[in-house]
């Protein structure tokens, strides 16, 4: 037993000196950065045009999307946000002194931003992208802040997230950002244009498109700002296509005018927006700018294209009897709007021949689509744009298996083909039953 002490005590000694560091690691990770110096172009801009700034800004960002909640006040927070490790409640963005940003200062503020710190210093939830809202300027800042603490002050307490445990603790989440996060600045690329570094500091920062199209790893990292590979958003119940693959969201083969028009009304020749994208397109994209449209097209047409392969091996043909039903319940359901050949009708009913959303691996959005329904964004362009009715009342798991495949293979179209028992195990993930 003497013999052995030594060796105990070297143990304990070691052990104790890889917690320091680990602890010291963590906290050199998450120590606040030192705060920006006021800029001239901070203080010449007068405050109404500051304001004016900050409420495009905030359209741009789509604020309003997450920080309204169902029949609540605009931007008094509390709309529930799903992920993959539990549920957070949004925060109060109006000027209430107790319960909202009424007593933030531009610092406060910014630290949000870029560093995901909260007024009282603590660690906040990356739920809040402050992983893409890291690139933004210290002006932009301060021009969202002003417009914010310019609305009417509305009484709403924080709800508490509701995230598993450990995922929403302060020291996890001191672990997480020592892993993941470093607060940044957008440097812009000298090798392209003005024009391209705008789309990017829009489309990496304030539009956070990686939020939704950025793959992430098992603990909800995004993998790089500047990829936009898809993939699943769980809780959502939705699949962000990637921005790389021709076959799902890459622009890259469109022109610029189309990407405009896309970007504008939600409306393309390929298709319509739908699900969160109708979202987006509504809240955020159709406000922007005629610059920083043309800004965003230019480099979103600019992302590395990746070669069209699929991800999943071909499932075996549908049965014949199955094929029959989905002809019939197309049919009957589906032919007036989308027609006889999957033709559609240009500008109202989306065509399902050549659909990137009806031919991509994952059927996660069509089966969505039909069960939920489809509403496209409501933009000047398209005022009153028609829906899809929803049909989860209407379809067991085996005609919806009948119909997709049907849709998938149709007019030339090979996607294989889907069982009942996919579809449901699909159906349960997305937290739908038809």
């Amino acid at each position: 037993m003497t013999r052995r002490l030594p060796w105990v005590l070297r143990l304990l000694g070691g052990l104790a000196l890889l917690g320091s560091g680990l602890a010291f690691w963590v906290w050199q990770a998450n120590r606040p950065a030192p705060l920006p110096a006021p800029t001239a172009s901070m203080q010449a801009l007068p405050l109404a045009e500051q304001q004016a700034r900050g409420a495009y800004l905030a359209r741009v960002g789509n604020c309003a999307a997450c920080h309204t909640a169902p029949g609540g006040a605009p931007l008094a927070g509390g709309r529930a946000v799903p992920t993959p490790f539990g549920t957070v409640y949004s925060s109060n963005l109006t000027p209430d002194a107790e319960t909202g940003l009424g007593r933030w200062s531009p610092d406060d503020f910014w630290r949000a931003l870029h560093e995901g710190r909260g007024r009282d210093g603590r660690l906040l939830s990356p739920a809040f992208p402050y992983t893409s809202y890291t690139l933004l300027t210290r002006a932009d800042s301060d021009a969202l802040l002003s417009h914010f603490q310019a609305q009417a002050p509305v009484t709403a307490p924080s709800r508490p997230s509701a995230l598993r445990w450990p995922y929403g603790t302060q020291p996890a989440l001191a672990v997480w950002r020592a892993l993941f996060f470093r607060p940044a600045t957008f440097t812009p690329d000298a090798s392209q244009d003005a024009a391209w570094n705008r789309g990017a500091y829009l489309s990496q920062g304030l539009a956070h498109c990686n939020a939704c199209h950025g793959s992430r790893n098992a603990l909800g990292a995004p993998q790089s700002l500047d990829r936009f590979d898809g993939g699943l958003l769980r809780g959502l119940g939705w699949y962000a296509p990637s921005l790389h693959r021709a076959d799902e969201a890459g622009v890259q083969a469109w022109s610029p005018g189309e990407i405009e028009a896309w970007l504008r009304s939600g409306v393309a020749a390929q298709g319509i927006a739908q699900g969160p994208m109708a979202e987006v397109v509504m809240g955020s994209t159709r406000h922007l700018s005629a610059d920083d449209l043309a800004a965003m097209a230019r480099y979103l047409k600019a992302l590395p294209a990746e070669p069209v392969a699929r991800r999943m091996p071909e499932p075996s043909p549908a049965p014949a009897a199955q094929g029959l039903l989905g002809a019939e319940l197309y049919k009957a359901h589906c032919q007036s709007c989308h027609g006889e050949q999957g033709q559609g009708r240009p500008g109202v009913y989306p065509p399902l021949k050549g659909s990137r959303l009806v031919m991509q691996d994952s059927p996660v959005n069509l089966l969505r689509l039909v069960q939920q329904g489809g509403f496209a964004p409501a933009t000047p362009e398209h005022p009153h744009p028609f829906g899809m009715p929803p049909f989860a009342g209407s379809f067991n798991a085996e005609q919806l298996a009948a119909l997709l495949n049907h849709v998938r293979n149709s007019w030339g179209q090979q996607a294989g083909a889907l069982s009942a028992q996919q579809v449901q195990a699909l159906t349960n993930d997305m937290g739908t039953n038809p």
